[in-house]
């Protein structure tokens, strides 16, 4: 394997191999499409109706309360020893399955200011196009080897996840309308994954990139393409489901 080093800044694009470049540059649209999606727009501008919020908080629910299983699943895939990539995933992995485990505490008090009782997300069932997110996530950890599955979850989801939140808090309007002593609570999942400068989406692509080289295969640089492609349409398609109850 022609084994990569990253030399440059971890958030700098061009500190990657050039068909990590060209994956980013051919999934962009995807991404974009998900990230100016109505539903947010709506969500910033306090304008998202009571039951596609609703319908919202409650579909995606899954998705974030077993995040840190897919992190899991993959972790049993990252040997210590093996090799540089699978160290670098397996550290990573380590920290942040802590962190993203308290991520659905935040989820649960965001729903309950918005009138979603916490009974209502563990108990209603599936909302058929948004559950689909969490059976993809589930199923692509179960099945792709490490890479493709980093690619799909810690790079793609958690990613775009920075993107869209970025755009809700953009402005005011959507954290004011919550009572000034539900405030805080109400908005911390949403502040904790606003930040422009996230690193963590980037540190997956490093361990992606690690794990493959410079130049693999393919048929490997295919199905980590259409990998990250299908996260984001299963995101869109779950924030269509959503804003269709509006």
């Amino acid at each position: 394997m022609d084994a990569f080093i990253r030399k440059g800044e971890v958030t700098s694009l061009e500190s990657y191999p050039h068909w990590v470049q060209k994956m980013v540059a051919d999934t962009a649209q995807d991404r974009e499409r998900l990230v100016s999606h109505p539903l947010f727009r709506q969500m910033r501008d306090a304008e998202l109706s009571p039951a596609a919020t609703r319908a919202f908080l409650i579909g995606v629910w899954p998705t974030i309360e077993q995040f840190p299983q897919f992190m899991a699943m993959n972790l049993i895939k990252a040997r210590y020893g093996r090799s540089r990539g699978e160290d670098m995933a397996r550290q990573y992995l380590i920290k942040n399955i802590r962190v993203e485990n308290r991520h659905a505490d935040h989820w649960r008090a965001w729903a309950e200011a918005s009138g979603v009782p916490f009974d209502d997300l563990l108990n209603s069932p599936p909302i058929p196009g948004i559950h689909a997110l969490a059976h993809w996530c589930w199923t692509v950890c179960d099945t792709e080897d490490l890479a493709v599955a980093v690619a799909a979850t810690n790079y793609a989801v958690e990613g775009a996840t920075g993107d869209w939140s970025s755009v809700v808090c953009s402005r005011q309007t959507y954290e004011n309308l919550f009572p000034e002593d539900k405030r805080h609570a109400a908005m911390r999942w949403l502040r904790l994954h606003a930040h422009y400068d996230d690193v963590h989406p980037w540190e997956a692509l490093d361990i992606v990139s690690t794990l493959l080289g410079n130049s693999p295969d393919a048929r490997t640089v295919e199905r980590v393409t259409n990998a990250v492609r299908t996260s984001w349409q299963y995101m869109t398609l779950a924030v269509d489901v959503a804003l269709a109850q509006h």
